[in-house]
């Protein structure tokens, strides 16, 4: 008797049929510093250094290329945090220079530094669910992952 998956599958032109990846889980474990296969693996061996696998379920992380998006997008939300609060309390209340420079760059520095390593953790999470840049099961044959 053959029995087939029921998970939702997707067709790629390289590979033909595939399960399909749930991208909004994977990019959750990876926010949590999870493996975005299993959940369960760390995906940091340090600040920013991915591990070279999951130890596991045995995914390699190396393919991953997060690069600069991440940074980008801590830039974003911190900018969205930050500015219209500054706006709000200068608008509000008179603060001297120097109270508003020492409150506002201690608090956009940890707040870019603890939403670093969650966002690039998504952005990995994201690639593995999409299968870009080698994350795929069956590279097609000759054409080597990028």
């Amino acid at each position: 008797m053959v029995t087939t998956s029921t998970a939702p599958k997707i067709w790629t032109r390289e590979t033909g049929l595939v399960e399909k990846r749930d991208v909004w889980t994977a990019m959750k474990r990876g926010f949590r510093g999870r493996c975005p296969r299993c959940g369960e693996g760390k995906l940091f061996r340090a600040f920013l250094k991915t591990a070279d696998n999951c130890a596991v379920c045995g995914l390699d992380f190396t393919p991953h290329r997060a690069d600069d998006l991440p940074a980008y997008l801590v830039i974003v939300i911190v900018g969205h945090i930050v500015v219209p609060t500054i706006l709000w309390i200068e608008t509000n209340y008179t603060t001297p220079v120097w109270l508003s420079f020492a409150a506002y760059l201690p608090f956009t520095f940890v707040a870019s530094l603890a939403l670093l390593q969650p966002v690039k953790g998504a952005v990995v999470g994201l690639q593995w669910a999409l299968r870009m840049h080698g994350f795929d099961d069956n590279p097609p044959d000759g054409i080597p992952p990028v």
